[in-house]
């Protein structure tokens, strides 16, 4: 999209207000997974060196609008102390008396962090007020967070109605880049993969990506709902029957470009509570008795899908192939993340859409051999659906 970047804007002496998602896992008061705060750096490295006085905002959980010290984000701003290797001011409050004095407080060069902004319930209400506090503390404004940028909140839409300039950070121009070439100017074959639980959460995906691709893979949970309207038996297995007639019209639409798994991984006795599974069997698709449960892709579908990635130029993958969260159903879910990486070895370009997929990559040990790894499950989601995105759609034309 043609929006300013944050390399158009002169801040040198000037107060920046920056948008980032330092929503992250915290253990015992301390900053468990530091990979969105590292997703951040370019961009506030960049404004640091180039004498901007940074003011970094973000939500961290969901407060709903109460103090919660549990959720406060002055971990993080220990924690990217440590990275940026310069101490990171933290004031107790997004808006207001304390938050305008510690602004004051920056020079050139230093950088400042606020408190969760969803301690307020204005932020996710996006009320004008609120956003209108927000502004004053800063000269321009940049969104670097393409995690919420999906979301039309104070901080990521109503800002921008009140400041001259606002720009896209480094991280959402990465994220922009890599989605949008792989959507509309993809090297072929084009490959797309969804998997995930519902088909009812892809739909609009599925109708997005059918005219681009040359191939849609469907795993998951969802893939039982299309056996199902195939006509064939699926035991125990997830399905959603509203969805069937939807299912069987995609089947029409698709054609030979949507590839279905050929045979899953069977028990007769699971409980995701306790993430308890009985003995997994390979089994045809069509075969699986009244009693069974199919959990996760089997051998021969694997197969069959890394063929089809191996030949790819172009892949793109949302959604984990069976019920990730228990490690023995989640074998065909690191098989397509080991087929992407070898793809990515020839020349592919591989982009995983943020979630249990990026989940699954970084856990096998494969991220630095993929192309792009998105930060936002919820924003590629709607990006691949060929949805605006609010926080972006907002920012400053060039």
């Amino acid at each position: 999209m043609n929006k300013l970047s944050v390399s158009d804007l002169d801040v040198k002496g000037r107060r920046v207000l920056m948008r980032v998602d330092f929503n992250v896992p915290l253990e015992k008061g301390q900053v468990a997974n530091d990979k969105r705060l590292r997703a951040a750096l370019p961009t506030i490295r960049d404004i640091l060196e180039r004498g901007g006085r940074l003011v970094l905002m973000s939500h961290l959980g969901r407060p709903k609008g109460k103090q919660m010290p549990e959720l406060s984000l002055k971990p993080c701003s220990l924690a990217l102390a440590k990275l940026l290797g310069q101490p990171v001011a933290f004031v107790d409050d997004c808006i207001g008396p304390l938050a305008e004095a510690a602004v004051q407080a920056l020079s050139d060069g230093e950088v400042l962090l606020l408190e969760n902004l969803r301690f307020h319930k204005a932020e996710t209400d996006n009320d004008e007020t609120f956003a209108q506090s927000l502004a004053r503390l800063a000269n321009v404004y940049v969104n670097d967070a393409f995690g919420t940028a999906h979301r039309a909140h104070a901080s990521t839409e109503g800002v921008t109605r009140f400041m001259d300039r606002c720009a896209m950070g480094f991280l959402i121009e990465k994220e922009i880049a890599y989605l949008g070439d792989a959507l509309n100017v993809p090297k072929r074959p084009f490959v797309a993969i969804l998997g995930g639980a519902k088909i009812s959460g892809k739909i609009d995906v599925i109708d997005s990506l059918l005219p681009k691709v040359d191939r849609l893979i469907i795993g998951g949970g969802m893939a039982y709902t299309f056996f199902k309207a195939n006509g064939l038996e699926i035991g125990n297995s997830l399905v959603e029957p509203d969805r069937i007639d939807l299912a069987r019209s995609l089947l029409e639409k698709g054609g030979e470009k949507l590839i279905l798994p050929v045979d899953c991984m069977c028990t007769d006795r699971f409980d995701f509570d306790t993430r308890t599974v009985g003995e997994l069997s390979p089994i045809a698709v069509g075969t699986i008795p009244e009693d069974g449960f199919g959990l996760d892709i089997g051998p021969a579908s694997v197969s069959r899908f890394a063929g089809i990635l191996a030949d790819a130029r172009t892949i793109v993958w949302n959604g984990p192939m069976g019920v990730f969260e228990i490690d023995a159903t989640a074998v065909g879910t690191y098989a397509v993340a080991r087929a992407m990486a070898s793809a990515t070895d020839k020349g592919a370009i591989t982009v995983i859409g943020g979630g249990d997929s990026a989940a699954a990559v970084e856990k096998a040990g494969l991220a630095d051999r993929m192309t792009h790894i998105s930060t936002g499950g919820g924003a590629s989601l709607e990006f691949l659906e060929g949805k605006v995105l609010p926080g972006v759609a907002a920012l400053t034309d060039r």
